[in-house]
């Protein structure tokens, strides 16, 4: 089978979108019962105000479908948590529906700021059969849950009818909306097979884990299998050097702790603040001297030059740090003690040869300003490798490379990617953000 056009969600939405938006826009108000009025009222706001275009077709498609009202009625009274239903108000399903498709009218594509401009590049590629058959094993997975939570009667059923009989795009997003609008708590693995999905099929992340109960592992500060790239002590330098990443430092420099210390929507509750705790702590209590720690932050945060003094002495700024991760994760795991996993010691002879072979490239950047904290935090860096931890080494040498704009080979990039993925990092850790020469 060919695959379908998709449009690309993500470039259109940063939270969930279509039908099950405008459900969880319904569950989301603070009465626990609507109107008709009030729906279609949101309805029109989401396909005007915010362009949801998807809303329409997905109105659309279930009058088009089918699908039969009981099937359709049952689906819409679990997705908004019974918050409406039309039948008190003597309206058929596919009479309401239409009152929806009234408010969302087809929009033309000379209007359509966004419909021709979705990269195609990036457009899903997953044909109907394959995602029909892989959203119907997730519904009958979480069926007996879904079935004892969910206080609408074979709502299991009218979803898998819903994936095959209309359309397993929405039927996921349907699936997601129930899970949500009941509390349906979620293993971790079949969290990690949702969020699969959803990227497949180019949803912006929130779509996926927002207001979704799971049932979460452990906290690991070992773990390094973030999915966006930096995480610990170098993505807090990169946030306060600001460039290249997307997140400018505003704000107190608490707040920019904190703000990494938090970044971890998607992932288990506490994670980011758990590898940042390990990292500064690995280097609180390390062998290196007062005047190296210190060197190796500042040269990562790009901060060699400043007179700003809040973090002048490294290991008393580490303590300010160690303290935000600390709250933090006191308050999303009261009984969680904090703990710093073993250094992974295999890769140090892989990385050491990086820092050695750079070490050169670095120093002659910085020949001006600066250049004697460079030189220390060089040295900093290969001590680090040597008697501490191959893997923290390894990822603030990344981060001193694109702040101090180092450019590397292509050659070298190849290498950084084994060794990042020996230390068990995602595979965009090694991302735009390094300089590489022109080939």
């Amino acid at each position: 089978m060919a695959h379908r056009t998709r449009p690309v969600h993500y470039f259109d939405h940063e939270a969930d979108f279509g039908l099950s938006g405008l459900a969880g826009s319904i569950c989301s108000r603070s009465t626990l019962r609507v109107d008709g009025p009030i729906v279609l009222a949101l309805a029109e706001q989401a396909a005007a105000e915010d362009e949801d275009e998807q809303l329409g077709r997905d109105v659309r498609m279930l009058l088009d479908s089918p699908l039969p009202d009981a099937a359709i009625h049952s689906v819409w009274l679990a997705v908004v948590r019974r918050g409406f239903d039309p039948a008190e108000d003597g309206t058929g399903m596919r009479s309401w529906l239409h009152r929806l498709s009234d408010v969302c009218p087809v929009r033309s594509p000379e209007s359509d700021p966004f419909g021709n401009d979705d990269p195609d590049e990036a457009r899903p590629l997953v044909t109907e059969d394959e995602l029909r058959s892989t959203v119907t094993a997730e519904i009958d997975l979480t069926a007996p849950d879904l079935e004892r939570s969910v206080a609408v009667p074979g709502i299991a059923a009218a979803l898998r009818r819903l994936v095959h009989e209309v359309d397993a795009d929405l039927g996921f997003r349907m699936l997601l909306r129930v899970a949500k609008a009941y509390s349906v708590r979620i293993g971790a693995d079949q969290y990690d097979r949702f969020l699969a999905i959803g990227d497949r099929l180019a949803y912006p992340g929130t779509a996926v884990y927002e207001g979704l109960s799971v049932k979460w592992p452990s906290i690991d500060p070992g773990r390094r299998d973030f999915a966006y790239g930096r995480f610990g002590l170098p993505m807090l330098a990169a946030v306060i050097h600001g460039a290249g990443t997307g997140v400018s430092h505003e704000g107190t420099v608490r707040e920019a702790v904190e703000g990494v210390a938090h970044a971890d929507a998607g992932l288990v509750p506490g994670s980011q603040a758990a590898v940042l705790l390990e990292d500064v702590q690995r280097l609180t209590h390390s062998v290196l001297s007062d005047e190296a720690v210190t060197a190796l932050w500042r040269v990562a945060a790009g901060r060699w030059h400043t007179t700003e003094e809040f973090d002048a002495d490294g290991r008393a700024w580490f303590t300010q740090i160690a303290e935000v991760c600390g709250q933090r994760l006191k308050d999303v795991d009261p009984v969680y003690v904090p703990f710093v996993s073993p250094a992974r010691v295999e890769a140090a002879e892989a990385v050491l040869r990086e820092v050695r072979e750079l070490a050169p490239d670095l120093t002659n950047r910085m020949q001006t300003a600066g250049s004697a904290m460079v030189r220390s935090a060089v040295t900093a860096l290969d001590e680090l490798v040597a008697r501490v931890d191959p893997d923290l080494g390894f990822r603030l040498l990344l981060q001193i490379l694109g702040t101090c704009d180092v450019q590397i080979t292509g050659a070298r990039r190849a290498r950084c990617k084994v060794i990042a993925e020996r230390l068990g990092y995602s595979d965009d850790h090694i991302d735009d953000w390094l300089p590489t020469e022109p080939s």
